[in-house]
């Protein structure tokens, strides 16, 4: 059983492709998505798409069979409720210091920690900044922007 967790806040092109990755290397993937206070604590932001509408979104993913709203920071919270055998995760994280702790955690309860390639051009901290400052400008009708902004 595979695991994959993330906020999958403003769902793009790179949460798809790490959920196909992952699901191409396990029978049964389990979506983990945390929750709104998750990350208000662990991140310091506030999710544009709130927790429920974010599980619904995954839960329609083609490649995913089970969502979890992860509502501690530990994975090995999430590994003892959902007993998964494989985490799947962007090889950003790889060689970094919370990428070795989490492969360290995780190797106590015999988990591997799978990486796949980052979607280098697509983030949600991308989307998140190009929303704030499309935001701070005045829109018109179809989202135009002003000629005077």
């Amino acid at each position: 059983m595979g695991y994959a967790a993330g906020a999958f806040d403003l769902f793009h092109v790179g949460h798809l492709n790490i959920l196909r990755h992952a699901k191409a290397h396990c029978d049964v993937l389990v979506a983990g998505v945390v929750s709104d206070e998750m990350l208000r604590t662990t991140k310091g932001i506030t999710p544009f798409i709130p927790t429920a509408e974010r599980v619904e979104i995954v839960r329609n993913v083609r490649f995913v069979d089970y969502v979890h709203v992860e509502n501690e920071p530990s994975k090995l919270d999430a590994w003892r409720e959902v007993g998964f055998t494989h985490f799947f995760k962007g090889d950003d994280w790889r060689g970094t210091e919370k990428g070795k702790r989490l492969e360290r955690e995780l190797a106590t309860v015999g988990v591997e920690v799978v990486y796949f390639p980052y979607t280098a051009h697509t983030s949600s901290t991308q989307l998140r900044r190009a929303l704030e400052a499309v935001h701070a400008e005045p829109l018109h009708e179809f989202g135009a922007r002003s000629a005077t902004a």
